[in-house]
């Protein structure tokens, strides 16, 4: 039955897994890109307009699909208006993951259940979901802690000062809100402009200032140390173009010195200083024992109108396409070479490249660590049933499924930790079918335990958490 109790579980081997095993599980939640002040200070929202749509381009992208005018997306439009260009969507985006992911945001938190969203239940939804909202216990950090999450790790820059999460460690709440170390803007020396004034902010976070490599390097080590003491585990990198070649301390010096002195980079120095960055964060997150994240494969504002207009990270990033399996294997080996290849998170965004990254984390396995290198989660335009399912399945195939660490909600929305409840029924459902096939043993308790470590256990002891 569509959202039941048993969605997607079309085995009972499935419905055993996902209810006995999964279900009740904390999540943890390694990659998002949360507001850590809305949580520190557990942001109220009045009505679920402004908890749906405020900053979820996910969403906007689909209105956009559906011919909804900009102001009703990202504009100027009322709380309800927007909400009533997203409920004319929703019956538009059957078989889309938004159609599933809606339905699931309804049953939880808000419990709501037995009715499909749109224009005829719009009202009903708005009304019932208000008086919630402002009855209390039902804020930003209020929502996570009833969908049972554990910890939770943002996306911060290197120069930001992390008060919302020093103010939330201090209110000693058993919620984890855990920083994320994002350094892209360090690397982006391409963009002399940008990068000239990202250095500005760096060197008001140190306080002092930054004239040669040396000083870059030291400030941004003391940063990396300073997002450590307030508990980041994972680094994190957004690479959309691979180098196969890096350079000396010598050559990137001399980069180094020309973007400082505002003159342009051309675009293959470009690239290599940042695969020597990319070295010298891999020293740096090996050292501290971090996780070292790496998402390859986007093609960032294609629409440079509406870029302009409106920014970035408003819904018009695509799937990049370029070959880098070469250039990535040099990346990792230049630091398993130096002995500082930390744990790593493989994701890639095209979908071509799922065998590609499965093996390549094979390759760089040292049997230090469990399943030290990860093929990472379905990520972005992948994280939907068919994305999910051919992730898994190439775990499966190419690595060690009983190994993965799980999923994430990679999203601005406090509502998006259906995710986690939708990778584990789709996770149960490819098992279920497998025991029910003969393919597997037929052991609820055997596979049960897998399922408890993919959904919960491994992330747990990946991280250190």
């Amino acid at each position: 039955m569509l959202f039941s109790d048993d969605f997607l579980l079309d085995t009972p081997q499935a419905r055993k897994l996902f209810h006995g095993h999964a279900e009740h599980l904390p999540i943890i939640d390694y990659h998002s890109h949360l507001d850590a002040a809305a949580i520190a200070d557990n942001r109220q929202f009045a009505n679920i307009a402004q908890l749906w749509l405020d900053g979820d381009h996910y969403k906007w992208r689909a209105m956009r699909t559906n011919g909804v005018p900009e102001r009703f997306c990202s504009g100027d439009a009322s709380d309800r208006e927007k909400f009533d260009a997203w409920a004319a969507t929703v019956p538009k985006l059957v078989r889309n993951p938004l159609y599933h992911w809606t339905h699931l945001e309804l049953r939880r938190p808000f419990g709501m259940t037995g009715l499909l969203f749109g224009p005829e239940t719009a009202d009903t939804v708005w009304e019932q979901t208000a008086m919630q909202l402002q009855s209390g216990g039902m804020g930003a950090r209020d929502i996570l802690e009833k969908m049972h999450v554990e910890a939770v790790c943002t996306t911060d820059d290197p120069c930001d000062d992390l008060q919302a999460h020093a103010r939330h460690a201090a209110a000693g709440r058993s919620l984890k809100l855990l920083p994320t170390f994002r350094p892209d803007k360090a690397r982006a020396i391409g963009d002399v402009k940008a990068w000239m004034a990202w250095l500005v902010r760096l060197e008001q976070s140190v306080g002092y200032g930054i004239s040669d490599l040396d000083g870059f390097l030291k400030a941004l080590a003391e940063r990396h140390a300073f997002f450590a003491a307030h508990g980041c585990k994972l680094s994190d990198h957004s690479l959309e173009f691979m180098h196969p070649d890096s350079l000396s301390e010598a050559e990137a010096a001399d980069v180094f010195s020309a973007a400082r002195q505002g003159r342009a980079i051309e675009a293959d120095d470009a690239q290599k200083f940042s695969n020597f960055m990319m070295d010298f964060f891999a020293r740096l997150d090996a050292g501290a024992g971090w996780v070292r994240q790496l998402h390859i494969g986007a093609l960032r504002n294609p629409n440079g109108a509406a870029l302009e207009s409106l920014g970035p990270d408003t819904g018009f990033d695509a799937i990049a396409d370029f070959t880098y399996a070469s250039p990535l294997a040099k990346l990792l080996d230049r630091s398993a070479r130096a002995g500082s290849l930390p744990r790593t998170i493989l994701y890639n965004l095209n979908p071509r490249d799922n065998e590609m990254l499965a093996v390549l984390c094979g390759s760089f396995q040292d049997g230090t660590v469990a399943a030290k290198m990860q093929y990472g989660a379905a990520w972005w335009f992948l994280d939907q049933m068919e994305g999910m399912t051919r992730h898994l399945e190439t775990v499966s195939q190419l690595g060690m499924l009983s190994r993965f660490v799980g999923m994430l909600t990679d999203s601005r929305s406090f509502l998006s930790y259906t995710r986690h409840e939708y990778f584990r029924r789709i996770l149960c459902r490819i098992l279920g079918r497998d025991m029910a096939g003969g393919l597997i043993p037929d052991d609820d308790s055997f596979i049960g335990a897998m399922v408890s470590d993919i959904s919960y256990n491994n992330a747990k002891h990946y991280f250190n958490f």
